[in-house]
């Protein structure tokens, strides 16, 4: 997905856990897991409004779009979408 979520960069950045900034946004730790892990469908304003508040931080800090391909290469490891497939 070309939407990459960047929540784990500001749980770091804030030395916080899952569970700690699931607890004071009023989310599941599955849910919040859902999104950190980029598995997420949709955010609703509220709730990304929630995570800015207790991060302290914007919008654009925790959503970023790459192009397609290159996201989903770099999280698997693989091969970037405009590299040839090696023969192994």
């Amino acid at each position: 997905m070309p939407i990459v979520v960047d929540i784990d960069v500001m749980l770091a950045r804030r030395k916080m856990s899952v569970g700690e900034l699931a607890e004071r946004v009023g989310i599941t730790p599955a849910n919040l897991a859902v999104l950190k892990n980029g598995r997420a469908k949709a955010v609703r304003f509220t709730t990304l409004a929630a995570l800015c508040e207790v991060l302290g931080c914007q919008p654009g800090d925790l959503l970023r779009w790459e192009p397609e391909g290159t996201a989903a290469a770099a999280e698997s490891g693989g091969p970037a979408a405009t590299e040839e497939p090696v023969d192994a």
